[in-house]
């Protein structure tokens, strides 16, 4: 699987209470900036992904400068950043990936539970998709570890389970990953993630009949 493709799945989508309360216009915001993505990830065609993503993330740039402080939008601009790696493909995405780390790093120093914890599965799933040094920051071992923290945040979440089961799946722990993935699909629906939720689930399926055949 290519740099590109496995970075294509980087998307997160969490919906719970955040600790400190966006404004009324940041709320409305960070919903758009989640339906658009799911939109562009999961139903426009590959070559139109990363042009749409690069005009997304600008968007997401304006909602954080308009509010700086706000976990929730620092979160998903780097969540629409690493999309837009993935998109992009090659060396080139990684001042992408980089940028997407630092603003999931803010958001974890703003409010580290905001979106039950989305900002350790996001830089998890960058730390074992990204390349090691001296190409980038890749590390499987600081990806289990904010996987796990992710997972004790948010333990039914779709989308911990999913990329906890992808990593543990590339280190060749396919037992250990057919229960994540299946654990994934037995999460509870997001309200208004509807079209995230098929998607990350589709995308589950085929990587659980993957490690199936694999331990069969």
């Amino acid at each position: 699987m290519t740099f590109a493709r496995t970075l294509l799945c980087t998307l997160l989508c969490l919906g719970s209470l955040p600790a400190f309360a966006l404004s009324e216009q940041g709320q409305q915001q960070l919903q758009q900036l989640q339906g658009r993505w799911a939109e562009i990830n999961y139903q426009l065609p590959k070559k139109q992904r990363e042009a749409a993503f690069a005009t997304l993330a600008e968007q997401a740039q304006q909602a954080v400068k308009a509010e700086p402080g706000a976990a929730e939008l620092l979160i998903w601009r780097g969540i629409i950043l690493s999309t837009q790696a993935g998109a992009k493909g090659g060396l080139g995405a990684l001042s992408l990936v980089k940028q997407a780390k630092a603003s999931l790093e803010q958001a974890l120093a703003a409010d580290p539970k905001a979106l039950a914890g989305s900002a350790y599965t996001s830089l998890g799933s960058l730390y074992y998709q990204v390349p090691g040094w001296p190409i980038g920051f890749g590390d499987d071992e600081k990806a289990e570890a904010m996987l796990k923290q992710a997972l004790a945040l948010n333990p039914e979440g779709i989308d911990p389970n999913y990329f906890y089961g992808d990593f543990l799946q590339r280190n060749k722990r396919y037992a250990e990953a057919k229960v994540a993935l299946e654990k994934a699909l037995q999460a509870p629906d997001r309200p208004g993630r509807a079209s995230a939720d098929a998607g990350r689930r589709a995308e589950a399926r085929q990587l659980l009949a993957e490690i199936t055949k694999k331990l069969e």
